[in-house]
């Protein structure tokens, strides 16, 4: 077999899972899922932000984290990320007003994203949930522990920051190269966004499954979601920017509109990976299953012959 029948071999079959994962997806009604999972994320984003800008003031300076806060949310919502950062900032200013049943409500409904994300990840993994399910104490804190990791990761990142900003004014000499360490703080602000947002889609792709999966898969589908992601979100950058006139058409409403479109498109990427590394999962049992009957027969036929 020569070269090109391995490369046409190869595409064939990777068309072919491909199209298996597809109809998977579609038929698990993916897009509702995603648009479930974007509506609650939607619901979570503002009060998780207000709750982690509550919680982490009492160790970084407010503006350093609104700053923060910004750049990320312009990761999830290209484009109209300054306008959800002005209301959490005018929410900052009347915090005190809140009690502690706002507070509360405010956690409940930070953690219903992971929640409904969970829950997609069943239909994904379907066959398996039918056998088990998980823990119920279990799913109520698995949000939760999502919510105390992205503050730990916040809080790294402006202790990080801020020892680049002190070297920002000083040059670093290195095998007689002097580097000019101005305007790093930007860069190492976007590199730790996407190492982060990696990190968390693996984790995604390895908690919330009923399934046992492997590390490599998980981490393969996480960089591949991030990669499909700035790619996409640059498309939805330029698209918001030069072509759309979403802001004629649905005026005060066009940044709701925006948000719900980007965070659903996100969503069916991250789902998409999840149907990948279900039908990755189910090829061995389907190898095995579809080898049993002819190996059954190849001993039938041999008992056969010497009877």
């Amino acid at each position: 077999m020569n070269k090109r029948q391995n490369i046409y071999l190869m595409l064939n079959r990777f068309c072919g899972f491909m199209l298996r994962v597809v109809r998977k997806f579609s038929s698990n009604q993916g897009l509702l899922l995603s648009g479930a999972v974007a509506y609650y994320t939607l619901l979570s984003i503002v009060p998780l932000s207000i709750i982690a800008l509550i919680v982490l003031t009492n160790f970084i300076e407010e503006q350093q984290l609104i700053n923060i806060l910004s750049t990320y949310l312009e990761m999830v919502i290209p484009g109209y990320a300054q306008t959800l950062t002005e209301q959490v900032r005018e929410f900052l200013v009347h915090r005190k007003a809140v009690g502690v049943i706002g507070f509360v409500g405010m956690l409940f409904f930070s953690s219903t994203a992971f929640s409904m994300l969970e829950n997609a990840m069943s239909v994904i993994f379907l066959q398996e949930v039918r056998i088990k399910r998980r823990n119920f104490i279990i799913s109520t804190i698995i949000p939760y522990c999502y919510i105390l990791l992205m503050g730990l990761g916040i809080l790294m990142v402006s202790y990080v920051l801020g020892a680049i900003e002190t070297l920002e004014s000083r040059h670093l000499t290195i095998l007689g190269w002097s580097l000019n360490l101005g305007g790093a703080t930007g860069l190492t602000l976007y590199i730790l966004g996407i190492v982060g947002e990696v990190l968390m889609l693996t984790s995604i792709y390895l908690v919330m499954p009923l399934v046992r999966v492997s590390f490599r898969r998980a981490l393969i589908g996480g960089i591949t979601a991030s990669v499909l992601w700035e790619i996409t979100r640059r498309v939805l950058i330029w698209y918001y920017a030069v072509v759309s006139d979403v802001n004629v058409i649905y005026g005060s409403i066009a940044i709701t509109v925006v948000a719900l479109l980007s965070i659903e498109v996100v969503a069916v990427i991250v789902l998409l990976g999840a149907q990948v590394i279900a039908e990755l999962e189910c090829e061995p049992e389907k190898t095995a299953s579809s080898d049993l009957p002819k190996h059954i027969g190849l001993e039938w036929t041999t008992r056969t012959a010497e009877k």
